[in-house]
């Protein structure tokens, strides 16, 4: 009786002290789905050559969706049905490191540009960083935005 006791003891002390493979995995998936869902742009500023533009957030609603393999950006410009701007495509996210590929976008010379960003979630946060540039289309600017997540109550 006391080896039986002593044997599922140990089994049990054994199995408590093996890593879970899967927790490394597991682990991975919840950073990256920690960006997927839909996020308001509250703040953003882009600085280009050697000036800083904080944008009016006030004259537009900049949303943004990511799923799980794809992102969509809105931009629309408040009372005014003629300025609009909309783009989406594929990203990567690590939990550091975010990278777009723009494969849809009304400006042609973006469509299948690549932007790496730095990208962390705090909270209801995105806070995402990084340089912009496509020669051909004369854009070379850093941009930092942060996002709040959308939830059903606002």
């Amino acid at each position: 009786m006391k080896n039986t006791v002593f044997l599922i003891l140990t089994n049990l002390l054994l199995i408590g002290c093996t890593q879970d493979k899967n927790t490394n995995v597991v682990s991975q998936n919840l950073e990256k789905n920690n960006i997927e869902g839909s996020w308001k742009l509250v703040y953003a500023h882009i600085k280009e050559q050697d000036s800083i533009q904080v944008k009016d957030l006030n004259k537009t609603e900049f949303i943004k969706i990511i799923n799980e393999s794809h992102f969509a950006f809105f931009d629309q410009g408040k009372g005014s049905d003629e300025t609009f701007t909309a783009g989406g495509g594929t990203y990567t996210y690590d939990g550091e490191d975010y990278i777009e590929t723009l494969d849809f976008i009304n400006a042609p010379a973006y469509r299948g540009h690549v932007f790496p960003f730095k990208a962390e979630v705090k909270g209801d946060s995105l806070i995402q960083q990084g340089h912009e540039k496509i020669e051909e289309a004369g854009l070379d600017r850093y941009i930092l935005e942060k996002y709040i997540r959308i939830t059903k109550q606002q």
